[in-house]
């Protein structure tokens, strides 16, 4: 088993990670490059397509672009975005079956943005022989796909697997998968490397088997564990057979068993595009086109560093109450959903929001339990002829165990079927937490409220 404590230059690493980070995730931003379109592995719930920008979900990107072209776009970000400190490749394929373009553009990056911290992200079946490149590159973060360790689930996942001219199908595939993401996790943790694994819950296949997946990974060395729910992509396999994504409330119970049971678990990861750039949950890619990158942008390395030391400073300030009013174990809790389009701002209309962001809060502490996906209300007059009413109740399912809702705005019809559910629709602008607190403190509702509910 690897050591569970965390150096002190990996814990300033982790506070400047969106994804490690759930206080960082507001205030910094990542950046992922797409320029390993290629795949060794199928995944049942996997048909990546390259150029739908409507898509929010891994393996999907607008365009794919060479290293050279990756260079370009990253030194126009980082000239106009201060808040980036992650740069990675996550796609649209496995950045190591297409090792020659990812470790290029991580060396480009490196070589003119020396400031951002480089993340990689891969399913695992070659990460073994990549060990010393990682290294030498000074990439400290991988993530690493893991959804089963049992390789009679993992054929349930994986049709094939193709590794040095050979394609392996079924069970063997999923053994082989699975030996090497293992070997590979072990070999990075013994070396000092942050690694996050990723599971997908896939109910009726891993989602009673991924208890056994946290906990053989934390023995191994991972630093955090993200279970996210299925996404089926259009066209995959598992769009024919029908299945279907877990309930919001579901994969909240998942995480809570495996936060007990030790392992840091994160609750704020919001599936990106390979594509991505900006603050989790508000992604700015389309802000960034290519061609309007200049070929050799000045970046002010004195401001990005002054930017970052004050956000550094805001959140170690944020670190500290937190720390000072720690939520007591028995503390009477209220839970609050949030509608965002990001920012660390309630900012979205109830309507148009596809999740709400989930707190609980004390009254003076509040904490993010994980993210919430609904089907939308209402995208506009064209979508708002069909059956309302049960979407309604989907979302008011969904929300049944919160207090409080906060929107930008609401219409009179599902306030009023919110209030009678038990849930009480409050329209806020703002910085979330401030929000929350505000709302709590100042709503009679927070005075009557039955705590024990749910």
């Amino acid at each position: 088993m690897q050591p569970s404590c965390i150096s002190n230059e990996a814990e300033e690493e982790i506070s400047r990670h969106p994804c490690y980070s759930e206080e960082a995730h507001r205030f910094y931003a990542r950046m992922h490059i797409p320029v390993a379109p290629a795949c060794n592995i199928q995944c049942n719930y996997c048909n990546r397509k390259f150029d739908c920008v409507n898509e929010s979900r891994p393996g999907v990107v607008s365009e794919v672009l060479s290293p050279e072209q990756a260079e370009r776009k990253v030194k126009g970000v980082a000239a106009q975005l201060m808040q980036l400190s992650v740069v990675g490749v996550a796609g649209p394929g496995d950045p190591l079956a297409n090792p020659e373009q990812t470790f290029d553009t991580f060396a480009r990056v490196k070589r003119h943005v020396p400031d951002v911290s480089l993340c990689l992200s891969t399913n695992g079946l070659t990460l073994y022989r990549h060990v010393d490149e990682i290294i030498e590159l000074g990439i400290r973060h991988v993530t690493i796909t893991i959804n089963a360790i049992d390789p009679d689930v993992g054929r349930e996942i994986y049709p094939w697997v193709f590794d040095e001219g050979v394609r392996y199908e079924g069970r063997e595939a999923a053994e082989l998968l699975i030996s090497r993401q293992l070997q590979g996790l072990e070999m990075l943790a013994k070396l000092g490397i942050l690694v996050k694994v990723n599971s997908i819950m896939i109910p009726g296949v891993n989602d009673h088997h991924l208890p056994a997946v946290s906990k053989r990974v934390k023995e191994l060395g991972a630093t955090l564990h993200n279970v996210t729910p299925l996404i089926i992509a259009p066209g995959s396999q598992y769009e024919a057979d029908g299945r279907k994504a877990p309930r919001p409330k579901e994969l909240h119970n998942l995480q809570e068993l495996l936060g007990r049971d030790g392992m840091k678990v994160m609750r704020h990861c919001r599936q990106c595009r390979a594509d991505a750039i900006g603050l989790l949950g508000q992604d700015r890619n389309q802000d960034f086109p290519l061609e309007a990158m200049e070929d050799d942008p000045a970046i002010n390395e004195a401001a990005r560093a002054q930017f970052q030391h004050d956000l550094d400073a805001k959140i170690r300030e944020r670190v500290k109450v937190r720390r000072e009013r720690h939520m007591q174990e028995n503390a009477p809790k209220i839970r609050v959903a949030v509608a965002t389009r990001g920012g660390d701002k309630v900012n979205q209309h109830f309507g148009h929001a596809t999740e709400f962001l989930v707190y609980d809060t004390d009254g003076a502490e509040v904490q993010l339990l994980g993210v919430r996906k609904i089907q939308a209300y209402c995208h506009g007059k064209a979508d708002c002829n069909g059956d309302k009413a049960a979407t309604l109740q989907e979302i008011i399912s969904i929300l049944s165990d919160c207090r409080i809702l906060l929107c930008s705005g609401i219409g009179e019809g599902p306030r009023a079927s919110l209030n009678k559910a038990g849930v009480l629709p409050l329209v806020r602008k703002g910085g979330i937490q401030e929000a929350i607190l505000e709302s709590v403190k100042y709503s009679s509702y927070f005075e009557n409220i039955n705590i024990s509910k749910g």
